[in-house]
């Protein structure tokens, strides 16, 4: 009897955890929703007080980070744009190896490019401060890509 009651204990928590996450990737897919009805100017404004408020940028720096952040923004919004409207199409299919290298590398490339402005713009201090935040974000993204894989597999 006890070890029914266990089993049955340990179904129905794994059955709320499963929940939570559901949940918590909807609320995702809300923010990211509301991202995708701004403007590439208004992200970019939101993107650069952040930086703003984050490495204590001057007047100069601002404005100079406000043009890289839209010129970003409108990159990102027409890539999204583009892949929304190849899933949408009939005949969608996953991008070839070839393609996905060449996506990759062109990810890399840019990476590249915006360290080297951004190595221009802050002073030592702050772009110690960036690359910082930016290896946490490389590591956030690689767990997400982790947890995925997890699920799948699950499935």
């Amino acid at each position: 009897m006890k070890k029914l009651i266990v089993i049955a204990v340990a179904l129905l928590a794994l059955q709320v955890t499963a929940q939570e996450q559901k949940r918590e990737n909807h609320k995702k897919g809300e923010r990211a929703q509301k991202m995708m009805n701004l403007s590439a100017e208004e992200i970019a404004t939101l993107q650069t007080k952040k930086m703003t408020l984050h490495y204590d940028l001057n007047e100069s720096q601002q404005t100079k980070i406000h043009a890289i952040n839209l010129e970003n923004a409108t990159k990102r919004k027409a890539m999204m744009e583009a892949r929304k409207a190849r899933k949408e199409s009939e005949n969608a299919q996953k991008p070839s190896k070839e393609e996905r290298l060449k996506m990759a590398n062109a990810k890399l490339d840019h990476k590249i490019a915006m360290k080297a402005k951004m190595k221009d713009i802050l002073n030592d201090e702050q772009y110690a401060k960036w690359e910082k935040a930016q290896s946490k974000m490389a590591m956030k993204g690689k767990n997400k890509g982790l947890q995925k894989r997890k699920n799948k597999q699950k499935q």
